[in-house]
């Protein structure tokens, strides 16, 4: 493991985020930086019973609040401080300063309620280091599933999707497997949009025009993929286990399957950025805000990921698990 921290964003103030992101750090073996209020973490430290000051292995990187936080009532006078706080992860990130960054999760809302078009991490961070390209990706009982569409209405899902916007998500998926995951070689499995994969044609030809054709132009370029897939038999565990990870079309269709699988415990990778982030698979949890009983699970497996993926960056070793052999049969 790098000897840099993990940088921390604490995430929304009035959710659980300060209180997993403590907890979360005082769990993790190495060291980690907590961006956030002080005054506010110190706070959740003494309500949940949690020494203070920190260890040495804690630092924190103070960021003042612009108003004062009730738990379970967020504010849009605080929209601007967490962003600052994601911004001042990346800061550091490309400074060499900190090894990768762990989000702890914000309220979408109180970010738009301030004025700000704010769809989502994934997408912010996007704009943030310039990345061309970024995948969504969750981690979690026993799967890694990739979105080709992230957080859109349904109804705009298939328009969304192109030969080119999902070659473009295969090649990232590809390449960050091997590069931060150290598969040596990828076996990615591909899911329909339509019930059946579109039936042949009977139930929508997305398969057929859009998705197939993408599959075929990867493995012409040297990836281990396949598919279409009928996604309601492609998470299927006997199958799933086949493949290194999924690409499904939209995010309930590959979130729903690996959150039943991996709830609590799941991981949220973004691929495709010029360093290391991953976030917890849970929201802000308001019902459960300064009740002390948020469980941070999630929250340190999400530390810990970053710490590995950081390290194979920088000393690849390429690995390569077995698998069965697969049949479309």
């Amino acid at each position: 493991m790098s000897d840099k921290a993990v940088a921390i964003t604490t995430g929304e103030p009035a959710g659980i985020g300060p209180e997993i992101a403590v907890r979360a750090a005082l769990a993790y073996a190495g060291p980690t930086a907590l961006l956030g209020d002080a005054g506010l973490l110190q706070s959740v430290a003494h309500r949940i019973g949690l020494p203070w000051p920190l260890p040495a292995s804690v630092s924190i990187l103070h960021e003042p609040l612009a108003q004062q936080v009730t738990p379970g009532r967020p504010s849009s006078a605080n929209a601007r401080y967490v962003l600052r706080l994601i911004d001042r992860a990346v800061l550091g990130c490309r400074r060499g300063e900190f090894a990768a960054i762990a989000t702890a999760p914000l309220q979408k809302s109180a970010i738009n309620e301030a004025g700000i078009a704010f769809s989502g991490h994934t997408e912010y961070l996007a704009q943030a280091t310039g990345a061309a390209r970024v995948v969504m990706m969750l981690v979690g009982g026993g799967l890694r599933v990739a979105l080709a569409t992230t957080h859109l209405p349904l109804a705009q899902v298939p328009g969304a999707i192109s030969r080119e916007s999902l070659g473009a998500t295969l090649t990232v998926l590809d390449r960050e497997l091997r590069d931060r995951f150290a598969i040596a070689r990828p076996r990615i499995a591909v899911a329909g949009l339509n019930p059946h994969a579109g039936e042949s044609g009977f139930l929508g030809r997305e398969e057929i025009e859009v998705i197939g054709p993408a599959v075929e132009a990867a493995r012409c370029e040297g990836m281990d993929v396949d598919g279409p897939w009928p996604a309601d038999s492609l998470f299927v565990p006997a199958r799933a286990s086949q493949f290194d990870a999924i690409l499904a079309m939209y995010h309930d269709q590959g979130l729903a399957p690996l959150k039943y699988a991996s709830f609590g415990r799941g991981i949220n990778v973004t691929l495709g950025l010029p360093l290391v982030r991953t976030s917890v698979d849970h929201g802000i949890a308001l019902d459960l805000a300064g009740t002390g009983t948020a469980d941070p699970g999630s929250m340190l497996e999400a530390i810990e990921l970053a710490a590995r993926l950081a390290s194979n960056l920088a000393s690849p070793a390429v690995t390569q698990a077995p698998r069965a052999h697969r049949s479309r049969g």
